[in-house]
């Protein structure tokens, strides 16, 4: 009878640990990252006197963190492409939105300073006409010039960004190192560390999203590193980035000394570093390239011809550098007075010889090897790719992602279903135990009294 009752007393304990589980469960349905908890029961020792084997209930083992580690770094490893491209979509984005002002972009102002040329030939010594030849002109060097500084302004956004990924990465590393210190202080005292894990989960999880992260488990604690190895956390130890600015004035990553900036290639920062140092720069030499093109072209051919005063033509561009370099946003138009365009060919004013040389310049394929409309319509069509397979690598990442989450989802999720099910069985298996502790209490009862009888 005394073991049946202390079956009967261990198995209410049990079933009431059980139940706080299954409360905890339900509270924390729609806690990020929270991995459902399953109580781990086993028997008791039994009670041994001569032959007889006595048994002495149950009791609760463990509470069990039901999670996939695999699926784990699977997902972290997808955020940390998820966040590359979102970066470098959105950046990517706000490049395009710079050559699509419809009106006013560059292929515009350059169909509208030929057809001016075209207009010009019609009656070549009209002011009117000339001055035409020269707002067109100048609109074209403008919006040149406006888009090679916003691209500018952009690539000293992005700069800015990267410094406050750092900063967002550090704490985050300070925070991991935290709370491996404290899942260690717990699992050394054999005390279950679970929710702590599921927190460091989620931190990593954060971090992966702003930089491409490895993971190196160890017993209770875990070191993290870039891909190419730059520590990032070595259990309760932080390896803080810092950020020092190159000639160029963009910020470049360090850690421990050591540039790293060319290194990093998958989260946000990825994304980020990717259009900065690379797409941009890109786009502005090939501005450059046109706008000294179309530059030098211009004024050769003003060059070759005489103004209405029959002076030989100068620059209509102000000139560019040998280099080409900053041609695009030092972009401007050198005369004000439209008398200078030299369309004669022989000095008289009525003469339209020298505006053929202009007009040449519409088909040249100097611009490496394109002419001024295709080499510009490349350049567009470049950025329209980049933002279209970027955008179809995003869609397709995202899927990818959801169907980690899902997955994760079905083991380490709480069902709400599942729940109640286990509500109802360890409902019933404490209302059992407690008719045993009931039934032995009148037994007992019944036995005093018989005996005082």
């Amino acid at each position: 009878m005394d073991s049946g009752y202390y079956a009967a007393c261990s198995a209410l304990k049990t079933q009431t640990s059980a139940l706080d589980i299954v409360a905890n469960n339900v509270a924390n349905v729609s806690t990020a990252g929270y991995s459902r908890k399953q109580p781990q029961f086993g028997e008791n020792p039994p009670i041994v006197l001569g032959q007889l084997t006595f048994g002495t209930g149950v009791s609760l083992e463990n509470a069990a963190s039901i999670r996939d580690p695999i699926l784990q770094i699977r997902i972290q490893q997808e955020t940390g492409t998820q966040g590359e491209l979102s970066a470098f979509v959105n950046a990517m984005q706000q490049v395009q939105t710079q050559f699509n002002n419809q009106g006013n972009d560059i292929g515009t102002q350059l169909s509208a300073l030929f057809a001016s040329i075209s207009q010009l030939s019609t009656s070549p010594a009209s002011i009117a006409l000339r001055q035409g030849v020269l707002t067109a002109a100048s609109n074209l060097a403008s919006s040149i010039s406006t888009t090679a500084n916003n691209l500018e302004s952009q690539q000293a956004n992005l700069d800015l960004s990267v410094t406050q990924s750092v900063d967002q990465v550090n704490t985050l590393t300070l925070q991991i190192a935290k709370v491996n210190g404290q899942i260690a202080a717990l699992e050394n005292l054999h005390q279950d560390a679970s929710a702590f894990i599921d927190q460091r989960d989620v931190l990593v999880g954060q971090l992966s999203n702003l930089i491409d992260v490895s993971q190196i488990k160890t017993e209770s604690q875990i070191s993290l590193t870039t891909s190419n190895g730059t520590a990032l956390v070595a259990g309760t130890q932080a390896f803080t980035l810092t950020t020092q600015p190159d000639p160029s004035g963009l910020e470049h990553i360090f850690s421990q000394g050591n540039d790293v900036t060319s290194q990093l290639n998958s989260g946000q920062l990825g994304g980020l570093l990717q259009v900065r140092d690379h797409k941009i720069p890109s786009l502005l030499v090939s501005l450059n390239t046109l706008a000294a093109g179309i530059s030098n072209s211009f004024n050769a051919a003003n060059a070759s011809g005489f103004d209405l005063n029959g002076h030989q033509g100068a620059d209509i561009f102000v000139p560019p550098a040998a280099s080409g370099a900053g041609a695009a946003a030092g972009m401007a138009v050198a005369i004000t007075d439209p008398a200078l365009i030299a369309a004669s060919s022989d000095g008289s004013a009525g003469s339209n010889g020298n505006l053929a040389n202009f007009s040449a310049i519409h088909d040249q394929t100097t611009f490496n090897g394109e002419t001024p409309s295709d080499f510009y319509g490349s350049l567009i069509f470049s950025i329209g790719n980049d933002v279209s397979s970027g955008s179809i690598e995003q869609q397709a990442s995202q899927l990818v992602l959801q169907q980690l989450q899902d997955q994760r989802g079905s083991i380490s999720g709480v069902s709400l279903d599942e729940e109640a099910g286990n509500l109802v069985q360890y409902q019933r298996a404490y209302d059992a135990a407690a008719r045993v502790v009931d039934t032995v209490n009148q037994m007992l009862e019944t036995l005093i009294n018989m005996g005082t009888t």
